[in-house]
């Protein structure tokens, strides 16, 4: 299995800073990214459903589909959620 881009030649501490980061947006979204093993991602939503993201560029289209709804990551909402 192959890298995106975004996570090749990363530490472990990259990869876990990284998942923080996009939890605060997909929080927003009533989801949450867990890392399994440092291999792949598990993408959840509150509902208890879950689904294997193999790469972050993989992740937006995962998120979208387990919302049931398209993500808009300039949604005035969670701009003023990140900054506040």
């Amino acid at each position: 299995m192959t890298s995106h881009w975004a996570e090749s030649g990363e530490g472990r501490r990259a990869r876990v800073f990284r998942v923080q980061l996009l939890n605060r947006v997909l929080a927003h979204f009533g989801l949450s990214l867990d890392d399994w093993s440092g291999s792949v991602y598990v993408l959840r939503d509150r509902k208890g459903r879950a689904e294997v993201v193999a790469d972050l560029g993989s992740l937006w289209a995962t998120a979208e589909r387990l919302a049931g709804q398209k993500l808009d990551p300039l949604d005035p909402d969670l701009l003023r959620t990140l900054r506040g």
